[in-house]
């Protein structure tokens, strides 16, 4: 079990990966990030837990050999009542593709997607209340959509989960922080014909590192590629990077760190 506090329903509490090679990714993420592993839930095929200094910050799970899907990793946004919300999700013109599910003792989830077609996880929390930790090297620090633009996706979060939304005021840069109870907890970047075409509108998760250049040099011995190099960012330092399967994140090293 992980740390006993329940999240306010819209903040990204947990990322989760689903890939063909389970044994080969475990082995990429832990000798880029340190995580050990432990299995989790049972009940959607093969899955674990990855720890960092025994705390829970993320899932890897295994898809079927004949689910040929984008590998990817998933924001899950939390909620009170995984029903009550995919409802919502619906009504606002989102889709819901698996769930509300029961995973176990862990909580109940649902695979969604926002107007965009950008790919959310909602969940809501039993057992398991999401990652443990954030902050340490390894950790996840921050999630972000990626999108065309931002007005009209930012009415159906708003919707979905109250956020409060807060503009960077730019006549050339469309870019918006959502906060709860006054405090940000993601963002929504339009990016316009920037969008990856072959990926469309997606969630992005940022793992803190200690050294950005190093992670981005490791990233590609271990068989991943960098999609964007090192740069520096509002966040910190930053590179767009895949693990071997295709997945992208991207590593910070965060200027407050």
């Amino acid at each position: 079990m992980t740390e006993a506090t329940r999240r306010t329903p819209g903040t990204p509490s947990w990322v989760s990966l689903m890939v063909h090679g389970l044994d080969a990714t475990q082995e990429f993420y832990g000798a880029l990030f340190g995580w050990e592993f432990v299995p989790g839930p049972h009940q959607l095929g093969p899955y674990v837990r990855a720890l960092l200094d025994g705390k829970e910050v993320a899932g890897i799970g295994q898809l079927p050999p004949d689910r040929h899907l984008p590998v990817a990793w998933t924001t899950y946004l939390a909620t009170d009542d995984a029903a009550g919300t995919t409802e919502t999700i619906r009504c606002c013109g989102g889709t819901v593709a698996v769930g509300p599910l029961d995973a176990g003792e862990a909580g109940r989830l649902a695979i969604c997607s926002d107007p965009t077609g950008a790919v959310f996880g909602v969940w809501q929390a039993e057992a398991h209340h999401g990652t443990a930790t954030a902050g340490p090297p390894g950790t996840p620090v921050w999630n972000e959509l990626l999108t065309h633009e931002t007005s009209m996706v930012a009415k159906f979060y708003r919707t979905v989960f109250g956020y409060e939304i807060e503009p960077v005021v730019s006549a050339d840069f469309d870019y918006l922080t959502l906060h709860l109870d006054g405090r940000p907890v993601a963002s929504l970047h339009g990016v316009g014909t920037a969008l990856p075409r072959d990926r469309g509108a997606h969630w992005m998760t940022y793992f803190e590192v200690a050294d950005t250049d190093a992670a981005a040099r490791l990233v590609t011995e271990l068989g991943g590629r960098v999609l964007r190099p090192p740069r520096e960012g509002t966040a910190g330092r930053l590179a767009t990077v895949t693990d071997p399967e295709g997945a992208v994140f991207t590593i910070v090293r965060s200027a407050d760190a």
